[in-house]
């Protein structure tokens, strides 16, 4: 291979890099916009499953095909996973107690979003514990060529957050500081509603 054709390729990789670098800034609040309504339905769905006991779910496969549930108690975690069309999945989470026919709504709803994962979080504000809806959603926007997978996270909270003039999330007691979920840095989309691109899904 002669240096011409080096750097030619050097080039178009440089390209596709910095594209792809652009179109991750730009999708998160663009995207969030343009499908507000089916976002905030799947929050919304999941809130009221969890609203009894918390419950975590998603999809473990690019196909959509098998479903992960966490179902967590005071003391003990159960983990299943079935296939998306498995009935014993409806018995499974009837048996726990579950709103079966909310949980195969959003369900259904996920797949169509591309959301693989939903779940609640805690966080602390002036040392009293907290819930947030965390959500991640696989997009191919966010995929550059030959780059590991990446995913649009958001999370939801019930009152208003405090953000830098840049837009990070900024931490209630110490509004210099920012507040990290997972060890990640997220960005404003509106008061309640907040965003990072990640390469892990829950």
């Amino acid at each position: 291979m002669n240096n011409r054709l080096q750097h030619i390729i050097c080039f178009l990789l440089l390209i596709v890099t910095m594209s792809s670098c652009s179109v991750s800034r730009q999708f998160p609040i663009t995207y969030y916009n343009e499908h507000e309504k089916d976002i905030v339905g799947i929050e919304a769905v999941y809130s009221h499953i969890a609203q009894p006991k918390l419950l975590s779910l998603g999809f473990t496969d690019r196909d959509y095909r098998h479903v992960l549930i966490e179902m967590k108690t005071d003391s003990i975690r159960y983990v299943y996973e079935f296939n998306f069309n498995d009935p014993s999945l409806y018995d499974s989470l009837f048996k726990y107690g579950y709103d079966t026919t909310a949980t195969a709504y959003l369900l259904q709803y996920m797949k169509q979003a591309h959301c693989t994962w939903v779940n609640k979080l805690d966080y602390y504000v002036d040392g009293q514990k907290r819930l947030l809806t965390f959500m991640s959603i696989r997009n191919k926007s966010l995929r550059a060529p030959f780059a590991p997978e990446k995913y649009f996270i958001l999370t939801f909270y019930n009152q208003p957050q405090y953000y830098d003039e840049k837009g990070v999330l900024l931490d209630r007691r110490n509004l210099r500081r920012q507040r990290k979920v997972n060890n990640e840095i997220f960005y404003r989309i509106n008061e309640k509603v907040c965003y990072t691109i990640s390469a892990k899904f829950r």
